[in-house]
């Protein structure tokens, strides 16, 4: 039981968070990137364990739900995969490394800069104080912090960025599956890779969300940041595709960092009930990724996901160096005198000159 004393200090703390939370929505924009109301704000190795508080939080762990059930039908065992995952080596997973493609014009740089106002309300939203932030002047590749960041705020942070990373992907391969109809032409490939980038993104989501339970005022600030994000997307993928594809790449190089700095904190033992053995790994990530006995550890997860983002980075910086209507996708072609390229390891990804 907890006693008065705690009760009332959990309950002042949760005030503050609204009152914060309050303070962040009214400047408008913010409310498209904020309110991070999360009921998976700690994890416990024991589901009958009861926290006793957490940050945007409305669900007790004891009380998560499981968000899709496996269900009992006559006929079908199970499900696969629509697309299934090609799997990476240890060592592929070991050389993804944060990094940065320096913009070199005038979109680039208002790609990069929108990204950053974003990662900006986002530290606001998910309370990372100023020792939990990294050197300001190399956000994308430092991940060393003078406080490490909790599994609460990783989980926040994981779910918002997963939910929102999934929308790209989609807008673009729906409006060029759209274009291909319209001008009778095929796409040369780009259509595929597209979708399954979109797809992989909404695995990790649901990876995540069998860990933890958003709240209700998560998901309508996911709701409202998706309508914006996939309407702005819609129409300057219309106007500039190039532009969009780059604006991923960085969104991809800030998902590789934040996946980075989470595994350094695990190995240095500042999540310790991600570290502990009896955690477990759930059953869709083991099947997704195919994880091996003996290596379905919450690092090793990690890992995948970032390679994952780090592919995704790699694909979106080198299709925004392509012509947009006539070049075929390099990743999914056959080169007459080379291997396919490799994105996951070309964090700037690669120029038109090189693959075309």
């Amino acid at each position: 039981m907890i006693s008065t004393a705690v009760k009332s200090r959990v309950q002042t703390q949760a005030s503050r968070q609204v009152i914060r939370l309050a303070r962040y929505v009214g400047h408008g924009l913010v409310g498209t990137q904020l309110g991070l109301r999360l009921g998976c704000a700690e994890v416990v190795l024991n589901k009958q364990q009861i926290a006793a508080s957490r940050p945007f939080s409305t669900t007790h762990t004891n009380q998560l739900r499981d968000f899709f059930p496996a269900k009992d039908t006559p006929h079908i065992q199970t499900t696969k995969p629509a697309w299934p995952h090609h799997g990476y080596t240890m060592e592929e997973m070991l050389a993804v490394e944060p990094a940065h493609r320096k913009p070199r014009n005038f979109s680039d740089w208002a790609a990069w800069k929108i990204v950053r106002f974003a990662r900006y309300w986002m530290d606001k939203a998910t309370g990372m104080g100023r020792d939990q932030q990294v050197d300001k002047k190399h956000p994308t590749t430092s991940v060393v912090a003078e406080k490490p960041l909790t599994e609460a705020q990783w989980l926040v942070r994981f779910v918002f960025l997963e939910s929102i990373a999934g929308v790209p992907g989609m807008v673009a391969g729906m409006l060029r599956h759209l274009s291909s109809l319209r001008r009778m032409k095929r796409d040369n490939g780009w259509i595929e890779t597209l979708l399954e980038e979109s797809y992989n993104e909404r695995m990790h989501l649901l990876t995540f969300m069998k860990i933890c339970e958003p709240g209700w005022f998560m998901k309508l600030m996911i709701i409202g940041a998706q309508g914006v994000f996939f309407n702005a997307l819609f129409v300057m993928y219309l106007l500039r595709p190039q532009v969009v594809h780059r604006f991923v790449g960085y969104l991809e190089e800030e998902a590789v960092h934040t996946y980075t700095r989470a595994i350094r904190e695990i190995e240095h033992g500042h999540l310790p009930k991600w570290s502990d053995p009896k955690f477990q790994i759930p059953d869709i990530a083991i099947g997704y990724w195919n994880m091996p006995e003996g290596g379905r550890t919450m690092k090793n997860l990690i890992l995948y996901i970032r390679a994952d983002e780090a592919g995704h980075r790699g694909v979106n910086h080198t299709l925004g160096n392509l012509n947009q209507k006539e070049d075929p996708n390099p990743f999914v072609s056959t080169f007459k005198d080379r291997e396919v390229p490799n994105p996951t390891l070309k964090a700037a990804g690669y120029e038109r000159s090189d693959v075309i």
